[in-house]
């Protein structure tokens, strides 16, 4: 699919910086920058993956707007296989906004649409489907370990296996098919045990990558996790001792914290959702009372409950309200203020949750948050977080699929073992075919097209 229209946009985010960047796609856009661009080098003839010095100037009153790079690469040896030019300009919203509005007065060059380089790169074959929602997750991604997920799947390692699965498949539904034509050269016990055989290894298959589903999704989103206790524990210094910033204040005075306050931390490779919450406890306080009810709705979203307790008093009524309601629950309870004379009971919190989930902490001096990290890696990856020859599967409209395509070869081994006729099997082999086919784009509507792309950032 090779558009006809020309688009552009600021690549870079909006602010001040070193460079911004306009990106330009399309048939006519070595042409239609030549018009703005002067230089010594004629950039109409220039070859492929050249950069140029020179002038962006308005053709109306010759004035110069802006001194610029000038990068050509020619299709189909570009991101979105047509004619591509960037524009270097210096940073700032004034310089780049300039240089786009001049390009956008030419009539033939058009603003994009968010995702559309990517969604032309994809139409044009540049890229699967699976590999262009890898790009957002690029964009998108919490920590070193997420980044080099969503690398591998840009890079093509989950469309391989996809494509590896189809392809047998597609072995499978030749041999139905050859059996279905030929019905006199079929031996249907034989076939039987083929279909069998081969829908069983595609399971094992889908089996292997929905193992990492789990895992993959949190590496993709992050562990959303509710900081919880009653007030002046120690939430809001163990808030900003994880992400190393005074993000909440932190005072004596017990309901200080009124509302959930929301940051992004990874923790050893680990990303976290961190909630801190207000305090939770009775309370006659209009306002505290409602960050309390806020508190009790992100408890109950929570991937994850880190219970911090005052470990230097007695355990309160509060505490006990709150240990009633966490039971059941992934939680982690903190024995923070351990730098004082311990008072809590630990043996008493160890009957109540699991002894591996306590970790002794002092938030003022920094100590246990090794411990904590530990636990966490513990309860979510095993222990360790492999992301090195690993496949994550971490969209979640790419585990739908795949448990959808397991469905369809299980049913089609139970339709084999119940005697139906093998035309009917090769129905459910197929649904199986084109559902692995919806992740990597080969079979998928305009619709969740163009949805999947409208997430993405304008410049890309």
């Amino acid at each position: 699919m090779m558009t006809q229209e020309t688009i552009a946009a600021i690549a870079t985010a909006v602010g001040e910086g070193g460079i911004a960047v306009i990106r330009v796609s399309g048939p006519d856009a070595v042409a239609e920058s030549a018009k703005l661009f002067k230089s010594a080098s004629n950039i109409v003839e220039a070859p492929s993956h050249t950069v140029h010095y020179g002038h962006i100037v308005d053709p109306a009153n010759g004035e110069k707007i802006e001194e610029i790079l000038l990068t050509i690469m020619r299709g189909p040896r570009s991101f979105t296989a047509e004619d591509v030019v960037e524009l270097s300009t210096h940073g700032g919203v004034v310089a780049v906004k300039r240089v786009l509005e001049l390009l956008l007065r030419q009539g033939t060059v058009r603003i994009a649409e968010p995702g559309e380089f990517t969604k032309r790169a994809f139409l044009n074959g540049r890229i699967d489907l699976a590999q262009a929602e890898a790009v957002i997750d690029l964009i998108r991604s919490k920590s070193d370990r997420a980044f080099s997920v969503a690398m591998k799947q840009a890079e093509g390692t989950l469309s391989r296996r996809v494509k590896a699965l189809r392809h047998n498949l597609v072995e499978l539904l030749a041999h139905i098919e050859v059996n279905i034509d030929y019905p006199e050269h079929d031996v249907a016990e034989m076939t039987n045990n083929y279909i069998r055989e081969r829908s069983q290894e595609a399971c094992d298959e889908i089996d292997r990558l929905l193992k990492t589903a789990s895992e993959g999704k949190i590496l993709r989103e992050g562990i959303m996790t509710a900081i919880v206790g009653r007030p002046n524990v120690g939430k809001s210094s163990l808030l900003n001792a994880l992400v190393q910033e005074n993000k909440a204040i932190v005072t004596d005075i017990p309901g200080t914290t009124r509302d959930v306050i929301e940051e992004y931390v990874t923790l050893g490779g680990i990303p976290l959702r961190l909630l801190d919450t207000a305090g939770i406890r009775e309370t006659t306080d209009v306002v505290e009372r409602i960050g309390v009810e806020r508190s009790r709705t992100a408890l109950e979203e929570a991937d994850l409950i880190l219970f911090v307790v005052n470990a230097s008093e007695s355990l309160h009524e509060d505490d006990y309200k709150l240990m009633e309601e966490l039971q059941g629950r992934p939680v982690i309870v903190l024995l923070n203020k351990t730098d004082l004379p311990v008072a809590v009971d630990e043996g008493e919190m160890a009957s109540r949750f699991a002894s591996g989930s306590i970790v002794r902490l002092s938030v003022l001096r920094e100590q246990g948050l090794d411990q904590l990290e530990k636990v966490i890696r513990g309860m979510f990856f095993g222990g360790e977080i492999d992301s090195g020859d690993l496949t994550y599967v971490s969209n979640v409209r790419h585990i739908a699929l795949l448990h959808q395509a397991k469905q369809s070869l299980v049913d089609a081994m139970e339709a084999t073992d119940a005697g139906i006729p093998i035309d009917l099997v090769q129905i459910d082999v197929r649904t199986a075919w084109e559902q692995l086919g919806e992740m990597i784009g080969d079979s998928v509507s305009e619709s969740l097209i163009d949805q999947i792309f409208s997430q993405f950032c304008l410049g890309k």
